[in-house]
C-alpha cells in the first residue's frame, strides 16, 4: 500500500511563501498521477494542482496558477508544491493525493493526513 504524508505546512503572512513536500514511502507507480488538494470548513476538497508521475505534465486550478508549481523528485520519492504571493483566501487544510486521474477527489486511490497553512495579513 503507498503511503503519503506531508510535511511544510505552517503561518505565513500574505505575500510570503511556503513550500509543502509529500513523501512517499517508495517510488510512486508511474501509472499514478499526484494531485495537491485543498479544503476549508464546509467545503468540498479542491484539486489544485497535479502532476503526472513519469512525465513532464502539469495542471493547475485557476485559483492558484501562476503562484504555485507542483514538481516531482524521483530520487526522493517527494512531490513539492511551491507556493508563492500566498493570500488569506489560501488557508486550508492541503492534501496529497495518489490516483488514476488529476484533480478528481472520486478517483484518488491513496491521501496523505493533511497538514495546516495559514495565511494572515
Amino acid at each position: 500500500q503507498v503511503q503519503l504524508v506531508e510535511f511544510g505546512g505552517g503561518s505565513v503572512q500574505t505575500g510570503g511563501s511556503l513550500r509543502l513536500v509529500c513523501a512517499a514511502n517508495g517510488r510512486i507507480p508511474t501509472n499514478f498521477y499526484m494531485t495537491w488538494f485543498r479544503q476549508t470548513p464546509g467545503t468540498e476538497r479542491e484539486g489544485i494542482a497535479c502532476i503526472r508521475v513519469g512525465a513532464d505534465f502539469t495542471i493547475y486550478s485557476a485559483s492558484v496558477k501562476g503562484r504555485f508549481i507542483i514538481s516531482q523528485d524521483d530520487s526522493k520519492n517527494t512531490v513539492d508544491l511551491q507556493m508563492n504571493s500566498l493570500k488569506p483566501e489560501d488557508t486550508a487544510m492541503y492534501y496529497c493525493a495518489a490516483g488514476h486521474y488529476c484533480m478528481r477527489q472520486r478517483e484518488i486511490v491513496y491521501w496523505g493526513p493533511g497538514t495546516q497553512v495559514t495565511v494572515s495579513s
